[in-house]
């Protein structure tokens, strides 16, 4: 890539004591300190792939390098965003609230397993009625396939889904066809193969510790650069890829005892840049802490972000349908459907009650009037993939009891969030697959999952070896099911749940006050109140009577055995009604 062009390098290198050369297709350039900006080194040198080392050390890729197109532990290569063409579509974005969310993970969507064969797919999402694609990380990492929550270099693309290009083709096909882009970006760790930041400096701090070791550093000295790092990335993806909104892995990993939180700062600077560029641009945490100061505004003394993950109704639910109380679930076994219409009548569980699986009272209330603030769903990748063998619930459950699940997460005052293939009962597992090129770093990932499983019972030679190609072909999307039984007649019955909640504003009021749950927790049945329409589920394995506290006046929408009997709706075993009084 030689070129007669000169630009400007720079890059924050506290560690480097005498030293910064920038190598650019072999030839080193020195770099000079930055008088105005502690640690920064900068200066000029050929355009071309480059590489900073530090005190005559080793190359090192770029920690804000745009593109790594020789894998995460090669040279890096600038990117011009302003080359891209991108199409008038007239998309100006659309808030989160109302929306549905579709999580898909690229290199699984698709044999292909890249950003333009999935969107040769755009048009059923379309059809399926979602307004957000939410892509999972695609940062790079080592290898070709994984989850991408591993990964590194967090201003760059995954090369083989197609590097920056590919998602910028990928984010405008979705916006022309009028979707919305969510991307999923891990600030709490990066991946243990490929993180070179720790040569560069203190972006990790001992002070604290994480599941992933040292935590990233949020408070520590030097964390003033480190935060800005991370506040820098993700307004990149939303500024240079027109990225509608990001959802923030596991932030209560992001441990900061500084007195304005990173999140807090962070939500700060994307309502300045959505005002800038004058579209709504959202943050979407995932939390276990059933907190809502994640979600209270910033002037009300919360962190400001706009929705967090609920994996209380998730467990709840899955109880409910599976019967299934090992290891959190089993606060939820006790009594399910009263565990179901606790959260969604009150968001969480746990709000300031006792988990037994914690061993310690958990969470605090949560207002009642915003229950657009927290997404609801039936199955996501970590509910799926962390388990032994990354089973989904379509092949333990009847296609009666999957559109019951469907129907209270898309009749729900939350934000509904479905994860790929669900939406026909996809057969196909989502198992966890990586493809470490560190032999070293591949068996004890391997040998790691072996062993959390065999403390749960299971035979080591029963849990999918990680690093085994099958796992990941396994776990690809049949695109033949939809068109064929039962399949299509699922997928129907989702199509028709997001058509309603659409046309039916009481199907998505947000306001949990307003919502109501009869259940009978020995006959297996629940009906919930959405104003002047009932949702009447029947899990039990007799017909039942559900009782609609009033006369029923039209069965808007069924699945399975239904009959409307004066104030009651009869349904068979494993049978879902929508009911308008």
């Amino acid at each position: 890539m030689r070129t007669h062009e000169v630009r400007t390098y720079e890059v924050w290198a506290p560690a480097a004591t005498e030293r910064v050369e920038v190598e650019v297709d072999g030839a080193r350039h020195p770099l000079a300190r930055d008088d105005g900006r502690p640690g920064w080194w900068h200066g000029p040198a050929p355009a071309g792939d480059y590489a900073f080392r530090l005190d005559g050390g080793r190359p090192l890729p770029d920690p804000r390098s745009p593109r790594q197109p020789h894998g995460p532990d090669g040279p890096s290569r600038s990117v011009d965003h302003a080359a891209f063409r991108w199409s008038r579509t007239g998309w100006r974005g659309r808030p989160l609230p109302g929306a549905v969310l579709y999580e898909l993970h690229v290199g699984t969507f698709t044999a292909a397993g890249t950003f333009d064969a999935a969107a040769e797919h755009l048009d059923h999402l379309v059809e399926l009625g979602v307004d957000f694609v939410e892509l999972l990380p695609v940062c790079p990492f080592p290898g070709r396939h994984g989850w991408g929550y591993d990964g590194v270099s967090l201003w760059a693309v995954h090369e083989p889904y197609g590097g920056p290009e590919g998602l910028k083709r990928f984010v405008d096909a979705a916006h022309r066809k009028g979707l919305g882009v969510v991307l999923d970006v891990v600030h709490n760790h990066l991946g243990p193969s490929g993180n070179h930041l720790p040569a560069f400096g203190p972006y990790f701090t001992d002070r604290h510790h994480t599941p992933w070791g040292s935590a990233v550093n949020l408070d520590a000295p030097g964390s003033d650069e480190v935060r800005r790092y991370l506040i820098g990335s993700a307004l990149a993806w939303l500024r240079d890829y027109r990225i509608d909104g990001l959802r923030l892995d596991a932030v209560h990993a992001l441990a900061d005892d500084r007195a304005v939180h990173f999140l807090e700062e962070l939500s700060r600077e994307v309502d300045r840049l959505a005002t800038a560029t004058n579209r709504p641009l959202f943050l979407v945490a995932e939390s276990d802490l059933n907190s809502p100061r994640t979600t209270t505004p910033r002037e009300a003394g919360g962190q400001g972000l706009t929705a967090q993950w609920s994996d209380d109704f998730h467990h709840a639910l899955h109880t409910a349908l599976t019967g299934e109380s090992q290891g959190y679930y089993g606060d939820f076994a006790r009594a399910p459907l009263a565990a179901v219409a606790r959260t969604l009548t009150r968001g969480f569980f746990h709000d300031g009650t006792w988990s037994s699986f914690r061993e310690r009272s958990h969470g605090r209330p949560f207002p009642p009037a915003h229950g657009h603030r927290l997404l609801g769903y039936l199955q996501t990748h970590d509910q799926i993939g962390n388990r032994a063998l990354g089973d989904r619930l379509s092949p333990g459950l009847s296609p009666g009891r999957l559109a019951c699940g469907a129907a209270l997460v898309l009749a729900s005052p939350f934000t509904p969030m479905l994860f790929m293939g669900e939406e026909w009962g996809a057969a196909t597992p989502w198992q966890y697959f990586t493809d470490h090129t560190d032999p070293n770093l591949a068996e004890a990932v391997r040998q790691g999952r072996r062993r959390e499983f065999a403390e749960h019972g299971w035979r080591a030679d029963a849990v999918p070896d990680p690093q085994e190609p099958a796992t990941v072909l396994r776990s690809v999307l049949d695109w033949t099911e939809p068109g064929r039984a039962p399949h299509a007649e699922l997928l129907s019955w989702y199509r028709t749940l997001i058509r309603l909640r659409r046309t039916r504003p009481e199907l998505s009021d947000p306001d949990l006050a307003a919502v109501r749950a009869e259940y009978d927790e020995a006959a297996r049945w629940l009906v919930l109140h959405r104003g002047a329409h009932r949702v009447a589920v029947n899990l039990g394995g007799a017909p039942a009577a559900l009782p609609l506290g009033g006369p029923g006046r039209e069965v808007v929408a069924s699945f399975g055995a239904c009959a409307l009997d004066g104030a009651a709706v009869r349904l068979g075993p494993d049978s879902v009604a929508v009911v308008r009084l």
